[in-house]
Formats: C-alpha cells, sequence, structure tokens
C-alpha cells in the first residue's frame, strides 16, 4: 500500500465508524433490508480500513480472506445441512445471496473477528496488535477472540428471528428464548477457526506510517459499542437487553482498561511499595 494512503487510512476508518454509527441510529427508527445491508458494508468497509492501519495492509487482507471464507463456508453449511448453528434458511431481509448466505453474512464474520482480535489483545497483553507467540498462546487468544464475538450473539439472534424475521429456524423451542444453544457453540467454532487461522499466518507487526494511538483503537472498539447500545435499546424480549449490556460490556470495559494501561495512563505500582492504607498507623506517624 502507497505510504500516502497508508497515512490516511486513520481518517478514513473514523469517518466511516461515525456513518456506521448514524445509520445504525436509523435503524433505530425503523429497520428495512437497505438501511441493514448499508450498515453491514459501512462496518465491514471501516473494520478493513481500521485493520489495514493497525495490522498492516496484507495481514488485513489475509484476515478479511479468512473470516469471508470460511464464515461462508460455515453458514452454508448451516443452511443446507443444519451444521454448526443448527437447521435454518434464511430469508431475503438480509439481501443479496451468494449460494444461500446472504452476502453480508461473511462480512459481518470479518468485522467480529476483527474487533475479537483487537480486544483479546487489549484484555490479555494491554495491546492492540499481538507479537508472534507459541501454538498454545495463540489458541488461548483464539479462545478469548471468540468469546468477545459470541458475547454479541447472545442479544442479536432473537432479535433477529422473532423481530427481523431474517432466518427461520427449524426448532424455535430451545432453551434460549427459543433458539437453540447450538447456535452458540457453532459461533465460538467459526469464530476460534477463524482466530486461529489467522494468528498462524500472520505473523509479522507491521511498521506503520502512522503509529496507532488511543483514537485508532477507539475505532474496533466503537463498532462493537455502537452494537451494544443498538441491542440494549431494542433487544428481543426484554431480558436480552440487560443481557447485552452485561455481556458485551464486560469485555468492553476490560478492553478499555487494558487501552489505558497501552497508553501509559494506568500504571502497575513498583515493585515493594506499598499503599498508605496497608501501612501500621506508627509508621505512618513517622513519616509525617
Amino acid at each position: 500500500m502507497p505510504p500516502s494512503l497508508h497515512r490516511r487510512l486513520p481518517l478514513v476508518s473514523a469517518t466511516l465508524l461515525a456513518l456506521f454509527l448514524l445509520v445504525l441510529a436509523r435503524r433505530i427508527g425503523g429497520e428495512s433490508t437497505m438501511l441493514l445491508v448499508a450498515s453491514s458494508l459501512v462496518m465491514f468497509a471501516c473494520c478493513w480500513a481500521s485493520a489495514a492501519h493497525l495490522l498492516g495492509a496484507r495481514a488485513a487482507l489475509r484476515l478479511v480472506a479468512i473470516a469471508m471464507s470460511f464464515g461462508w463456508l460455515a453458514e452454508q453449511l448451516g443452511s443446507s445441512y443444519g451444521w454448526f448453528f443448527g437447521s435454518y434458511t434464511y430469508t431475503p431481509v438480509l439481501g443479496p445471496r451468494l449460494g444461500d448466505v446472504p452476502v453480508v453474512i461473511p462480512m459481518m464474520w470479518f468485522a467480529l473477528a476483527y474487533i475479537g482480535y483487537v480486544v483479546s489483545n487489549l484484555i490479555v497483553w494491554q495491546d492492540p496488535v499481538d507479537a508472534p507467540a507459541s501454538l498454545g498462546h495463540d489458541a488461548i487468544l483464539a479462545l478469548v477472540g471468540a468469546t468477545v464475538v459470541t458475547c454479541y450473539d447472545l442479544g442479536v439472534d432473537p432479535y433477529m428471528v422473532y423481530v427481523l424475521k431474517a432466518w427461520i429456524m427449524a426448532k424455535t423451542d430451545g432453551w434460549w428464548f427459543g433458539e437453540t444453544v447450538q447456535g452458540f457453540a457453532g459461533w465460538m467454532t467459526v469464530s476460534f477457526a477463524i482466530l486461529f487461522a489467522f494468528r498462524r499466518l500472520a505473523r509479522v507487526r507491521p511498521a506503520a506510517a502512522v503509529p496507532p494511538t488511543a483514537r485508532h483503537v477507539l475505532v474496533p472498539l466503537g463498532v462493537y459499542a455502537g452494537l451494544m447500545v443498538f441491542q440494549v435499546l431494542l433487544g428481543y424480549p426484554v431480558e436480552a437487553r440487560t443481557i447485552a449490556l452485561f455481556a458485551m460490556g464486560f469485555p468492553l470495559l476490560a478492553a478499555g482498561a487494558g487501552l489505558l494501561r497501552w497508553q501509559g495512563v494506568l500504571a502497575r505500582p513498583a515493585a515493594g511499595v506499598q499503599p498508605a492504607a496497608a501501612l501500621p498507623a506508627v509508621a505512618l506517624k513517622e513519616a509525617a
């Protein structure tokens, strides 16, 4: 990627984030296929621009390819044979399809996988981009990222099925507001596969033309936060709204703390230094 274009990526991703949040807010006033497709396309473009800046253009393209191919294949097998998520059929609500799968669905897998990657790094390492590591390290971090992705699904699935009717489940008597628990196992499995494959294949930490700062990392966190607020306001049934707040809010809060640590705002106390509350009263008097 030309350096001049790479320097513009932070502005591009921030602009796309603002546009995504505006489209998401417009959806609160009334859903339509056009708004659903538009918000998915803008979210995809926003996350790609952000990933190209934080990870490098080549690594970002690799994540796009892995996530979209894995995501499409899993959804195609799911809608055709009931694998991973249970038996279901997509309706025309989500727009044009590739095979049995709406085109926006693989795009969503990429956006959520990228967010899961950044959030898991911030939680574990207080850094948005991970360095090359062992097989076990990649497996654990991929598992954390897959959990972040699946937290989103806890609230969105009932809304998509019962309010938007974006797909029709063959069984609606499951343990999760009529949804089958198998779907969450599918989300964990597919998310883990995407993130683990990416971590094993994308091993180089790029030297960015514009070094990332906190406001750049806020782009993927802002997308996740926007999705959380949407579920809190419109989640169905009502119980799902509180679930979305805590399920998505906790990883956001933990990632935010990691971001502050990465920026040096939060620092670990120096070794051997005790807080004042832990010192005996006599020692405090002598120190005074």
